[in-house]
Protein backbone atom coordinates (compact mmCIF):
# COMPACT_ATOMS: atom_id res chain seq x y z
CA UNK A 1 0.00 0.00 0.00
CA UNK A 2 1.71 3.14 -1.21
CA UNK A 3 2.40 6.25 1.33
CA UNK A 4 -0.49 9.16 1.45
CA UNK A 5 0.08 11.96 3.35
CA UNK A 6 -2.01 15.16 3.38
CA UNK A 7 -1.59 17.99 5.17
CA UNK A 8 -4.17 20.43 6.31
CA UNK A 9 -3.11 23.36 7.98
CA UNK A 10 -5.00 27.04 8.96
CA UNK A 11 -6.01 29.03 11.31
CA UNK A 12 -8.48 28.39 14.49
CA UNK A 13 -11.99 28.23 13.64
CA UNK A 14 -10.78 27.74 9.90
CA UNK A 15 -12.94 23.74 9.44
CA UNK A 16 -9.45 21.78 10.07
CA UNK A 17 -10.19 19.68 12.95
CA UNK A 18 -13.83 18.48 11.14
CA UNK A 19 -12.33 17.94 7.93
CA UNK A 20 -9.55 16.91 8.47
CA UNK A 21 -11.39 13.94 10.40
CA UNK A 22 -14.04 13.71 8.10
CA UNK A 23 -11.28 13.36 4.99
CA UNK A 24 -9.53 10.69 7.13
CA UNK A 25 -12.55 8.58 7.82
CA UNK A 26 -13.37 8.62 3.86
CA UNK A 27 -9.87 7.65 3.03
CA UNK A 28 -9.89 4.82 5.82
CA UNK A 29 -6.65 6.45 6.86
CA UNK A 30 -4.98 7.83 10.26
CA UNK A 31 -5.62 11.34 11.26
CA UNK A 32 -3.57 13.37 13.76
CA UNK A 33 -4.42 16.74 15.68
CA UNK A 34 -0.62 17.96 15.67
CA UNK A 35 -2.28 21.01 17.69
CA UNK A 36 -3.07 18.53 20.67
CA UNK A 37 0.39 17.62 20.83
CA UNK A 38 1.34 21.65 21.68
CA UNK A 39 -1.13 21.57 23.77
CA UNK A 40 -0.14 18.33 25.91
CA UNK A 41 3.04 20.36 26.03
CA UNK A 42 1.68 22.94 27.49
CA UNK A 43 -0.48 20.94 29.91
CA UNK A 44 3.04 19.31 31.45
CA UNK A 45 4.27 23.17 31.35
CA UNK A 46 1.58 24.04 33.63
CA UNK A 47 1.68 21.16 35.49
CA UNK A 48 5.34 21.51 36.60
CA UNK A 49 4.99 25.12 37.40
CA UNK A 50 7.14 26.20 33.85
CA UNK A 51 6.94 29.94 32.35
CA UNK A 52 5.48 29.03 29.41
CA UNK A 53 8.08 32.15 28.00
CA UNK A 54 11.10 30.53 29.62
CA UNK A 55 12.55 28.66 26.40
CA UNK A 56 14.62 26.35 29.32
CA UNK A 57 11.81 25.86 31.71
CA UNK A 58 9.46 24.55 28.87
CA UNK A 59 12.23 22.31 27.59
CA UNK A 60 13.02 20.60 31.18
CA UNK A 61 9.23 20.26 32.02
CA UNK A 62 8.32 18.51 28.80
CA UNK A 63 11.59 16.54 27.30
CA UNK A 64 10.87 13.74 29.95
CA UNK A 65 6.92 13.42 29.12
CA UNK A 66 5.24 10.81 26.62
CA UNK A 67 2.61 12.86 24.13
CA UNK A 68 0.47 10.61 22.34
CA UNK A 69 -2.33 10.35 19.91
CA UNK A 70 -5.10 7.53 19.80
CA UNK A 71 -8.25 6.65 19.04
CA UNK A 72 -9.17 10.18 18.72
CA UNK A 73 -7.49 10.97 22.62
CA UNK A 74 -4.79 13.11 23.50
CA UNK A 75 -2.29 11.21 26.08
CA UNK A 76 0.26 12.65 28.15
CA UNK A 77 2.08 10.09 29.75
CA UNK A 78 -0.81 7.17 28.79
CA UNK A 79 -3.39 9.90 30.97
CA UNK A 80 -6.32 10.94 28.50
CA UNK A 81 -5.92 14.51 28.47
CA UNK A 82 -8.15 15.47 25.84
CA UNK A 83 -11.19 17.70 28.00
CA UNK A 84 -8.31 19.11 29.86
CA UNK A 85 -6.01 20.59 27.19
CA UNK A 86 -8.81 22.40 25.46
CA UNK A 87 -9.58 24.65 28.86
CA UNK A 88 -8.98 28.22 28.67
CA UNK A 89 -5.28 28.25 31.09
CA UNK A 90 -3.58 26.00 28.21
CA UNK A 91 -5.43 28.16 25.40
CA UNK A 92 -4.01 31.15 26.61
CA UNK A 93 -0.30 29.93 26.89
CA UNK A 94 -0.06 27.31 24.29
CA UNK A 95 1.31 29.86 21.49
CA UNK A 96 3.89 30.80 23.88
CA UNK A 97 5.06 27.54 24.86
CA UNK A 98 4.91 26.68 20.81
CA UNK A 99 6.85 29.75 19.91
CA UNK A 100 10.18 28.08 21.35
CA UNK A 101 12.62 26.10 18.55
CA UNK A 102 13.48 23.08 20.47
CA UNK A 103 10.31 22.52 21.23
CA UNK A 104 8.71 22.68 18.22
CA UNK A 105 11.97 20.54 17.05
CA UNK A 106 10.76 17.77 19.57
CA UNK A 107 7.20 17.91 18.61
CA UNK A 108 7.77 17.36 14.95
CA UNK A 109 9.93 14.62 15.44
CA UNK A 110 6.93 12.89 17.67
CA UNK A 111 4.62 13.82 14.91
CA UNK A 112 6.54 12.41 12.12
CA UNK A 113 7.10 9.25 14.12
CA UNK A 114 3.45 9.00 14.51
CA UNK A 115 2.69 8.82 11.07
CA UNK A 116 5.43 6.52 10.50
CA UNK A 117 3.91 4.19 13.19
CA UNK A 118 0.48 4.29 11.13
CA UNK A 119 2.06 3.25 8.02
CA UNK A 120 2.39 6.88 6.37
CA UNK A 121 -0.85 6.65 5.50
CA UNK A 122 -2.75 9.85 7.32
CA UNK A 123 -4.39 13.32 7.63
CA UNK A 124 -2.34 15.78 9.46
CA UNK A 125 -3.56 18.52 10.83
CA UNK A 126 -2.32 21.66 12.15
CA UNK A 127 -0.28 25.03 11.63
CA UNK A 128 3.39 24.26 9.83
CA UNK A 129 2.68 21.07 8.69
CA UNK A 130 2.41 21.37 4.75
CA UNK A 131 5.66 23.79 5.71
CA UNK A 132 7.99 22.37 7.86
CA UNK A 133 6.74 18.62 9.16
CA UNK A 134 5.43 17.08 5.76
CA UNK A 135 6.99 19.57 3.48
CA UNK A 136 6.62 16.76 0.93
CA UNK A 137 3.08 15.83 1.53
CA UNK A 138 1.02 13.74 -0.86
CA UNK A 139 -1.48 17.56 -1.04
CA UNK A 140 -1.05 20.30 1.40
CA UNK A 141 -4.04 22.23 2.07
CA UNK A 142 -4.33 25.50 3.46
CA UNK A 143 -8.28 26.26 5.01
CA UNK A 144 -8.83 29.59 6.15
CA UNK A 145 -12.04 31.74 6.66
CA UNK A 146 -13.05 35.71 7.13
CA UNK A 147 -12.36 36.40 11.16
CA UNK A 148 -15.88 37.05 12.28
CA UNK A 149 -16.72 33.83 10.63
CA UNK A 150 -14.22 31.56 12.51
CA UNK A 151 -15.01 33.74 15.62
CA UNK A 152 -18.88 32.56 15.76
CA UNK A 153 -17.70 28.95 15.11
CA UNK A 154 -15.25 28.89 17.25
CA UNK A 155 -17.86 30.40 20.11
CA UNK A 156 -20.37 27.92 19.42
CA UNK A 157 -18.41 25.19 20.35
CA UNK A 158 -16.71 26.95 23.54
CA UNK A 159 -19.53 28.48 24.52
CA UNK A 160 -17.82 31.76 24.93
CA UNK A 161 -18.68 35.22 24.05
CA UNK A 162 -18.07 35.53 20.09
CA UNK A 163 -16.21 39.17 20.88
CA UNK A 164 -14.13 37.69 23.58
CA UNK A 165 -13.37 34.28 21.60
CA UNK A 166 -13.21 36.73 18.51
CA UNK A 167 -9.98 38.44 20.12
CA UNK A 168 -8.01 34.94 21.55
CA UNK A 169 -8.23 34.49 17.85
CA UNK A 170 -6.72 37.04 16.55
CA UNK A 171 -4.01 37.21 19.21
CA UNK A 172 -3.16 33.71 18.70
CA UNK A 173 -3.11 34.01 14.72
CA UNK A 174 -0.73 37.29 15.55
CA UNK A 175 1.38 35.21 17.52
CA UNK A 176 1.97 32.41 15.17
CA UNK A 177 2.28 33.92 11.65
CA UNK A 178 4.77 36.04 13.07
CA UNK A 179 7.02 33.97 15.08
CA UNK A 180 10.52 33.64 13.22
CA UNK A 181 9.98 29.57 13.64
CA UNK A 182 7.65 28.00 11.76
CA UNK A 183 5.04 30.57 11.34
CA UNK A 184 1.47 29.66 10.24
CA UNK A 185 1.38 30.57 6.51
CA UNK A 186 0.24 28.02 3.42
CA UNK A 187 2.79 26.03 1.63
CA UNK A 188 3.76 27.66 -2.00
CA UNK A 189 1.99 24.65 -3.03
CA UNK A 190 -1.06 24.41 -0.72
CA UNK A 191 -3.96 24.31 -2.25
CA UNK A 192 -6.39 27.24 -0.43
CA UNK A 193 -9.91 27.12 0.04
CA UNK A 194 -11.72 29.96 1.78
CA UNK A 195 -14.84 27.73 4.12
CA UNK A 196 -15.92 31.43 4.38
CA UNK A 197 -19.53 30.22 2.73
CA UNK A 198 -18.84 26.42 2.02
CA UNK A 199 -20.50 23.61 3.84
CA UNK A 200 -17.97 21.09 5.72
CA UNK A 201 -19.38 18.56 2.96
CA UNK A 202 -18.22 21.21 0.32
CA UNK A 203 -14.85 21.53 1.77
CA UNK A 204 -14.10 17.73 2.17
CA UNK A 205 -15.53 17.25 -1.88
CA UNK A 206 -12.84 19.81 -2.49
CA UNK A 207 -10.05 18.23 -0.86
CA UNK A 208 -10.98 14.49 -2.39
CA UNK A 209 -11.06 15.47 -5.94
CA UNK A 210 -7.32 16.09 -5.67
CA UNK A 211 -6.56 13.06 -4.44
CA UNK A 212 -5.66 9.86 -6.32
CA UNK A 213 -5.17 7.09 -2.98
Amino acid sequence: MSDLVVAIDGPGGAGKSTVSRLVADRLDIGHLDTGAFYRAATQAVLEAGADPTDAGAVVSAVENRVIDHADGRTLLDGRDVSREIRGDEVTAAVSAVSAHPQLRERMVGDQRRWVERHGRRAVVEGRDIGTVVFPHADLKVFLDADPDVRAARRSGETGGATAVVGEALRRRDSLDSSRSNSPLRPADDAMVIDTTDLTIGDVVEAILQHLDP
